[in-house]
């Protein structure tokens, strides 16, 4: 199970590069795809600034946590996807859905739960260990 886990997180870590990198070559074409459009040069620096960020880090978190099988770095990405996900639920509460909303809840909580599954069963690293 253990390598099953671990494979998807790369997997997983792969596509959320491949959006990082996505967002950094073309963030008006991501943009409207993730329902957001760019206002100006402020727009597109904040599209490539902050969701190329979002990506890339969470990305690297879970390709270099899985392959090198250090469970803590897992915890980085599970926090990212986990205040998405409340930042959505707080946004369906507050000013409501509409057609294709859910489908990011359910991406980010898929990997969410896969992260912190993979927390589990991916080794940890004592603070004494990286230390020395």
């Amino acid at each position: 199970m253990r390598i099953a886990v671990i494979a998807l997180i790369v997997l997983a870590g792969m596509f959320n590069l491949g959006l990082g990198i996505s967002f950094l070559y073309d963030p008006g074409g991501m943009g409207l795809q993730f329902g957001v459009s760019p206002n100006g040069p402020l727009g597109f620096a904040v599209l490539r600034a902050d969701f190329v960020a979002f990506f890339l880090v969470a990305g690297f978190c879970m390709v270099r946590g899985a392959w090198r099988r250090n469970g803590d770095m897992l915890l980085v990405p599970a926090a990212l996807f986990a205040i998405a996900f409340c930042g959505r639920a707080i946004s369906a509460v507050v000013t409501g859905t509409q057609a294709g909303f859910f489908e990011p809840m359910v991406f980010e909580a898929v990997q969410f739960l896969l992260l912190v599954i993979g927390w589990r069963v991916v080794p940890h690293h004592k603070i004494e260990e990286l230390t020395s």
